[in-house]
């Protein structure tokens, strides 16, 4: 067994210790149901955890994570989290998160083939060219890839905006809003981009559904 494996075994049992001297119930009224009321979608980066990010406990957040924190219309995985999360959980707030220095938005702005995730990058690809006069004003680089994390968090908050699940939950007069934010890894500290959206008003008329 490898230290490190055997390190985050023992981890886990300091954990449940730390819990429970606390609070004895603890794990067996977490047991008994949840009731979070913001879903977190966020980037699969080990660096950026969502509890810890903004002091959740467990019960609190509802998370799904993937390369850049994509909301793509045809991934089954991200609509079915999003479907549980707004129908049966009923959270409030949505949060897509992403964060600067991302390798997935790097990787789309260059021309290297890196594998599978090829298929994957070019959702992001697609982002950078419906903002490419936007993104190529910006002579420094280091400053195109700030924005670029940026744009695509509200690109992707807009496509959360344009399913039919959170539409439906709308025009049902469900309480949801979501929201876009860029996190730092090298501060910590979360960027609310300003795009918070709680009505498909916001949305070109064509993507207006009508129920």
């Amino acid at each position: 067994m490898s230290d490190f494996y055997k390190k985050i075994l023992d981890n886990n049992k300091q954990w449940v210790e730390s819990q429970t001297a606390i609070d004895p119930e603890y794990f067996k009224d977490l047991s008994k149901g949840q009731n979070p009321p913001l879903l977190w979608i966020g980037c699969s980066d080990s660096r950026v955890p969502a509890n810890e990010i903004i002091g959740a406990k467990p019960g609190e957040v509802f998370v799904h994570r993937n390369i850049a924190n994509m909301v793509v219309h045809s991934d089954m995985n991200m609509l079915s989290v999003l479907d549980y999360a707004v129908n049966v959980l009923k959270v409030k707030h949505v949060i897509v998160c992403g964060h600067y220095g991302c390798g997935g938005i790097k990787a789309a702005m260059g021309n290297d083939s890196i594998g599978i995730i090829d298929n994957w990058i070019r959702h992001i690809k697609d982002v950078y060219r419906l903002h490419k006069e936007e993104l190529d004003a910006v002579a420094n680089e280091d400053d195109r890839f700030n924005k670029f994390v940026e744009i695509n968090v509200k690109e992707q908050v807009f496509d959360l905006a344009k399913t039919s699940i959170v539409q439906s939950a709308w025009k049902k007069g469900q309480e949801l809003t979501l929201h876009g934010w860029a996190y730092g890894l090298n501060s910590g500290y979360v960027t609310d981009l300003n795009v918070n959206i709680s009505s498909n008003k916001d949305l070109d008329n064509v993507y207006q559904l009508e129920f």
